[in-house]
């Protein structure tokens, strides 16, 4: 079984074995839809982006993760019905301990194994690393994550993206809830930055800086559902040197998520 048709499989068999042993869990179903651009031909192209996400708490940690089936509008062998996941294990010191490793502003530090992989490129990362969870006034979370990212790609010979020599990687993440009157919108994204490295054929992979703050409006809680069910917004990605090229994006796109 390839990786393309394997990941879909891997994702369920970790939904269902979180979701059982949560203290909490939160699944949902992403839309997104925008111009994209293919950092290797510099071609826009209308792109949807469907994304399965899941996050949940347990007696040891937190688990989140998250699977995208992207299509575009071009068939140019770049996101042409591929998939794209990625996922993360954090085992608190805190709960595994006994003890309490909030400090100030710091609520806990824990431990990372993560892994992000894509189809059709056959690429395979590994991140172990170290999260810290920040109490900040007004945000449901706001964490950083700092971690290795260290290739397991299986390189041009067997059809795939280079392979390519390890880096590291910094990522921030957040959300923030508020109300105008008795709307309900909140902000949630990420930064992230991945150090620079060198590919199997000797040319520089550039450092990259990919950002994807979020903006929701609670459509849902608007017409009588129940709030946090279905929102509607738009989210803005930009990319500083996709991919490790030197392409630049910025691109707004509108988003859409159900929660299961």
């Amino acid at each position: 079984m390839n990786l393309k048709t394997s990941l879909p499989l891997i994702t369920l068999c970790i939904l269902s074995t979180s979701s059982f042993a949560a203290s909490w869990s939160k699944t949902q179903l992403h839309i997104n839809r925008g111009d994209i651009t293919n950092p290797f031909t510099s071609l826009e192209a209308g792109t949807t982006n469907v994304s399965l996400q899941h996050a949940s708490s347990y007696d040891y940690g937190d688990n989140f993760f998250f699977i995208d089936y992207l299509n575009d509008d071009l068939e140019d062998d770049y996101q042409d019905r591929d998939f794209y996941g990625e996922w993360y294990s954090t085992f608190s010191l805190s709960k595994i301990s006994g003890n309490d490793f909030s400090f100030g502003a710091i609520s806990d530090v824990g431990l990372t194994a993560g892994f992000n992989a894509s189809g059709e490129a056959k690429v395979l990362k590994y991140l172990p690393g170290v999260k810290v969870n920040w109490q900040a006034p007004g945000f449901s979370f706001l964490s950083t994550l700092v971690t290795a990212y260290i290739d397991d790609n299986e390189g041009i010979a067997r059809g795939g993206a280079p392979s390519e020599t390890n880096s590291w990687m910094l990522d921030i993440a957040w959300g923030y809830p508020f109300t105008i009157g008795s709307q309900h919108f909140n902000i949630t994204g990420h930064i992230e930055y991945i150090a620079e490295r060198e590919n199997e054929l000797g040319n520089d992979v550039k450092a990259w800086i990919l950002a994807q703050p979020i903006i929701t409006w609670d459509l849902g809680n608007a017409i009588d559902m129940k709030k946090d069910t279905l929102l509607i917004g738009l989210e803005w990605q930009y990319w500083h040197n996709k991919l490790g090229t030197d392409t630049k994006e910025s691109v707004p796109q509108l988003h859409v998520e159900w929660t299961f």
